[in-house]
C-alpha cells in the first residue's frame, strides 16, 4: 500500500448560514490540489494538516454521497417516521422501516455505498496515524496533539456509526487491505473510548474557541470528544448491559461536566432558532436577510459538533453536499420557505401527539401541512397521489428551503440544484444533550441542566409558556424528554436500543397505522419480532459478504 496515490480531497469554500451569505476561507480548503505518494508526503505539520483536511472530507462522504447515509437510516428506523418516499418507488426504504427484508428481497445491499465509504474514511485516518512518528513537528507551538487528536475523534466518529449499525465489524488500526473477520464490537468500542481519551488530553482546550466559530466551526475540539465519550458510553452500558473496558460512568460523567463548566456553549434562547428551516421568512430570490429570518447561524452557542457541507456539489465529481436532505422535502412539492424534494421520513402523528401543549418544539420541529396551509396549494394534489406512506407532517428541522417562486434557495442567487447544492449543517451534538446527559449519568446539578432544556422548550420570545410545569429529572423523564428535544436528529433510535431490546421492541412496534400511499389508505406494521430477531442491526451489503469469500457473517433477521 505504500505505492499508493494519496490524493487529498479538497473541500470548495464553505459558505456559512443557509447558501445565502458569499463564501468565505474555511478550514477546509487548501493551496495545494496537486496529487502526493506516501513515500513523498508526510513531513511537515503542513502535511498534517492537509491529511487531516483528507479524513474530515473522508468522514463528510458518508453523508455527502448518493447513499442511504446514517442519519436517514437512524431516522427510518425510529418511533417518529415512517419511511415514506415516492409510491412508485423501490420499497429498500421500507425493509429498513420494517427491519424486514422480504419488504423488497432483491435489495441485497442497502447499505454498500455507506460501507465503503465508512471504510474508505477510516483509511485515511489510519494512514495519517500511522505516519506520526516520520512528521517533523515543530518544537513550539506544535499542532500534534490538536491535529492527531482531531484526527481519532473522526475515526471514532466513524466507528461509533458502524458499530451501532451492524454490531460486530472488521476492526482496522492501520492501513492495510486485508480481508478480516468481525471482531467483538467491545473491541471496536476499546478504540473509540482510547481515540477519545486521547483527543480528551491532547486538544487544547483553547484550540478551537467558541468566539472564532466564523472560521473555526466543523473542528472538533476537546469538548466535542468530551460529549462523544458520554454518548458511546450510554449507549454501550444500554445496548450491551455491561460496562466497557476503557471508561467509567464516572469518567463518562466528568466529561460532560467539563463541557459546561468550560462556559464555551449555552442554549439558543429560542428552540426554533436552531433551525434554519423553522426560522425562514418567505422570501424572493436574493433576499438572504429575508430568508434566514431569525436563525441563529452555523456555530451558534449551542452547537458543539457539526458537519460541515458547501453548495458547489455537482455530477461531476466534486461531492461536498448534503445529499440527504432533498430526501426530507415533501414530495416533488415546494411551499416556501419549504423547498421540494423526495418525500422520506413523513411523521407519525402518534409521535406529533406527545407534545404537549406550550412546547414550542413541535411546531419548530414538524411541518402540519394543513395547519401551516399547505393543503391549499395547487400543487398539493399531485404531491399527495404521488406520495407513499403519507401522515399530514414531514420534518421541519432539515427541511430545504425555497423561496417564494419555488426557486431552490441552496444559493443565495437561486442557481443551485435543488437535489445536490443543499448544504444545512447536520448537528452532531448540541449543548441540550450535553446537559441531559449530564443529568442521566447523575450530576449533582441533574435538576438544573433538566429544567434549562425543558424551559428552553416552552419560551416564546422570552416569555415563558403558562403551560410549563416542572418534572423531577427521574430516568423516564429524561428519555421522554431527549425524544422530544432531539426529534429526527438521528438520535432517538440509538435512545431507545439503548434501554434494552425488549423495550426497544415494544416501543418501536406498529400494530397497524393508517396512512396513505398514492392518494389511497394503507397500513404500517412493524413487528416486535423483527426488532428482536435484528437486535435493531442493519444488513451487511451482502456484495462485501462475497467479496469477503464467506469471511464476513450475516446479522441475524437478514
Amino acid at each position: 500500500m505504500n505505492k499508493m496515490k494519496y490524493n487529498i480531497l479538497i473541500a470548495g469554500c464553505l459558505c456559512l448560514g443557509l447558501g445565502i451569505t458569499s463564501c468565505t476561507d474555511s478550514f477546509l480548503d487548501v493551496e495545494s490540489k496537486t496529487e502526493s505518494s506516501t513515500g513523498t508526503f508526510y513531513k511537515t505539520e503542513n502535511d498534517a494538516y492537509r491529511a487531516l483536511i483528507g479524513c474530515y472530507d473522508g468522514w463528510r462522504q458518508t453523508s455527502s454521497a448518493p447513499q442511504v447515509s446514517f442519519y436517514l437510516g437512524a431516522e427510518i428506523m425510529s418511533r417518529e417516521c415512517f419511511a415514506g418516499t415516492g409510491n412508485g418507488d423501490g420499497r429498500n426504504y421500507q425493509a429498513i422501516d420494517r427491519f424486514d427484508i422480504s419488504q423488497s428481497p432483491a435489495d441485497l445491499n442497502l447499505y454498500e455505498s455507506d460501507w465503503k465509504n465508512y471504510y474508505a474514511g477510516v483509511y485515511r485516518c489510519n494512514e495519517l496515524i500511522s505516519r506520526e512518528e516520520q512528521i517533523e513537528w515543530k518544537e513550539t507551538n506544535s499542532k500534534r496533539g490538536t491535529y492527531m487528536g482531531e484526527c481519532r475523534t473522526i475515526r471514532a466518529l466513524l466507528y461509533f456509526d458502524m458499530v451501532r449499525l451492524w454490531g460486530n465489524i472488521p476492526l482496522f488500526t492501520e492501513p492495510v487491505n486485508e480481508n478480516r473477520p468481525q471482531v467483538d464490537a467491545k473491541e471496536v468500542y476499546a478504540v473509540i473510548f482510547a481515540d477519545l481519551k486521547y483527543a480528551i488530553e491532547n486538544i487544547p482546550a483553547d484550540a478551537y474557541p467558541k468566539a472564532n466559530s466564523a472560521s473555526n466551526d466543523g473542528h472538533i475540539t476537546k469538548y466535542a470528544a468530551e460529549a462523544l465519550l458520554a454518548r458511546a458510553y450510554l449507549y454501550y452500558t444500554g445496548y450491551y448491559g455491561s460496562e466497557p473496558e476503557g471508561v467509567t460512568k464516572a469518567e463518562a460523567l466528568a466529561a460532560v461536566e467539563d463541557v459546561i463548566a468550560s462556559k464555551e456553549f449555552s442554549l439558543v434562547g429560542e428552540f426554533k432558532n436552531l433551525w434554519p428551516a423553522a426560522s425562514a421568512g418567505v422570501a424572493e430570490v436574493g433576499d438572504t436577510e429575508t430568508l434566514k429570518g431569525t436563525y441563529a447561524g452555523d456555530g451558534n452557542s449551542e452547537t458543539i459538533l457539526a458537519m460541515k457541507f458547501t453548495s458547489s456539489q455537482d455530477y461531476n465529481g466534486n461531492n461536498d453536499g448534503n445529499r440527504w436532505q432533498v430526501m426530507l422535502g415533501m414530495r416533488s412539492l415546494n411551499a416556501a420557505p419549504y423547498g421540494k424534494g423526495w418525500g422520506a421520513l413523513t411523521v407519525d402523528p402518534k409521535f406529533v401527539s406527545e407534545f404537549k401543549n406550550g412546547d414550542a418544539r413541535r411546531t419548530a420541529s414538524i411541518i402540519d401541512l394543513e395547519a401551516e396551509g399547505i393543503t391549499s396549494l395547487k400543487d398539493y394534489a399531485a404531491s399527495y397521489k404521488d406520495q407513499r406512506e403519507y401522515t399530514g407532517y414531514a420534518v421541519k428541522k432539515y427541511a430545504p428551503l425555497c423561496y417564494a417562486d419555488g426557486t431552490s434557495a441552496s444559493k443565495a442567487d437561486g442557481s443551485g440544484d435543488f437535489q445536490t447544492a443543499n448544504h444545512q449543517d447536520y448537528v452532531f451534538i448540541r449543548y441540550a444533550d450535553v446537559l441531559l446527559m449530564a443529568a442521566e449519568l447523575g450530576s449533582p446539578n441533574a435538576q438544573a441542566y433538566f429544567d434549562e432544556v425543558r424551559e428552553r422548550a416552552y419560551t416564546v420570545d422570552g416569555v415563558l409558556s403558562a403551560n410549563y410545569s416542572q418534572l423531577t429529572a427521574t430516568q423516564d423523564n429524561i428519555m421522554q424528554e431527549r425524544r422530544l428535544e432531539f426529534a429526527f436528529e438521528s438520535i432517538n433510535y440509538w435512545d431507545m436500543l439503548r434501554q434494552g431490546i425488549d423495550v426497544a421492541a415494544s416501543k418501536l412496534a406498529i400494530a397497524g397505522t393508517t396512512v396513505y400511499s398514492g392518494g389511497n389508505a394503507d397500513v404500517v406494521t412493524i413487528s416486535a419480532s423483527r426488532i428482536q430477531e435484528t437486535k435493531g442491526l442493519s444488513q451487511i451489503p451482502y456484495n462485501q459478504i462475497t467479496l469477503s469469500n464467506g469471511v464476513l457473517k450475516q446479522n441475524a433477521g437478514w
